[in-house]
């Protein structure tokens, strides 16, 4: 099959592209590669692909380049077997009608994100534009190009206030940040196409997903980074919120899942047991590196969740999938790979 993942250099996506290689697929990927957060991540990401798929080595060394420097590189596009690379903004609808045109997709995975709460308050406009819009650039290229299946990456953040475990039953009608918000529209407007123009739909929303080159915004890589180094961890809260987390190879895996026809229907992609405490995690990280954190308390945020717990049996029912990676193996994981890369990641700004 050949798929369209944009977003193609994040963290979720990077891996669900790596795993539809190793499946035989053929897959086209986009990406802006926004500063949201230090785009040598997002370098290092595609790299990875290229070295995995073979790619020229020019290509290969100018990726490495570009995360190995603190100078921003950037590859508009580039081929590494199965795998193409475009530099493309899914707000930018001429540029998605023609990547269309250019391309027959068997289906289309739509994990580009402005993602962030807090950061959703200061610049709720291009949430909506990437979120929103960017969605609905896509099914217009559906719709016209006569794509059927799409699967949209959604989030945890719309079950605020809600009664835990959350399931895809709930309303989740008041969302209380842009960022949810703006999920929940690009939801809604799925559900529209759907029902309009027959495009089959799985929304897959995601709990705290954290592994290996996760986002640098995100509490596991920047408690790493914080003790390793002796900083100071920035907590909002006393430590006791807790989060199901999820790893990413299991995300990639569930989000792959998804692509089973369903008409239009909402999974749950979580760690599915007890939430586990911040606390928790520090003591891990502590353990494992072997240093003692100092910590910088913060006042909760109020855009914040102070639980999420996961309902993923519709998910083990219809995808029969369900998460296989122990959190505290996931974590332990992360740090190896913050060890192994530290040379450069200690210019990562969190």
């Amino acid at each position: 099959m050949k798929y369209l993942i944009t977003g193609a250099a994040g963290f979720i996506a990077s891996r669900t592209t790596e795993l539809l290689l190793r499946q035989g697929h053929e897959v086209i990927g986009i990406d802006n590669l926004n500063e949201y957060y230090d785009v040598r991540l997002k370098h290092y990401r595609l790299s990875r692909i290229a070295n995995e798929n073979v790619a020229n080595p020019e290509v290969r060394e100018k990726l490495k380049s570009a995360y190995r420097s603190q100078s921003s590189i950037s590859i508009p596009k580039f081929q590494a077997g199965a795998f193409s690379f475009e530099l493309l903004d899914i707000e930018n609808k001429p540029e998605v009608l023609d990547l269309f045109n250019r391309h027959k997709f068997d289906g289309v995975f739509n994990l580009a994100a402005r993602a962030g709460v807090r950061y959703s308050m200061e610049n709720p406009d291009i949430y909506m534009r990437t979120n929103a819009m960017g969605t609905l650039n896509l099914m217009d290229g559906m719709k016209k190009f006569g794509v059927k299946k799409l699967v949209l990456a959604s989030t945890s953040s719309l079950y605020a206030g809600q009664e835990m475990p959350f399931t895809e039953k709930l309303a989740v009608n008041t969302p209380i940040s842009p960022y949810a918000a703006s999920k929940k529209a690009a939801e809604m407007l799925a559900h529209s196409y759907s029902y309009l123009y027959e495009i089959d739909v799985s929304i897959v929303r995601y709990f705290t997903v954290f592994g290996p080159c996760g986002r640098p915004d995100m509490c596991i890589f920047r408690f790493i980074k914080w003790i390793d180094e002796g900083t100071p961890i920035e907590l909002f809260g006393d430590g006791s919120q807790s989060r199901d987390f999820t790893f990413v190879d299991d995300i990639a895996k569930g989000t792959i899942a998804a692509l089973k026809l369903v008409s239009y229907e909402v999974f749950n992609l979580g760690g599915g047991k007890n939430p586990i405490s911040l606390d928790e995690i520090i003591s891990w990280i502590e353990e494992s590196l072997g240093k003692q954190a100092s910590r910088l308390k913060k006042p909760f945020h109020k855009a914040d969740i102070k639980e999420t717990w996961a309902d993923i049996s519709k998910a083990d029912r219809i995808l029969d999938w369900s998460p296989k990676t122990e959190v505290r193996d996931g974590v332990e994981q992360c740090i190896q790979w913050y060890l192994a890369n530290r040379s450069w990641l200690n210019s990562v700004k969190l």
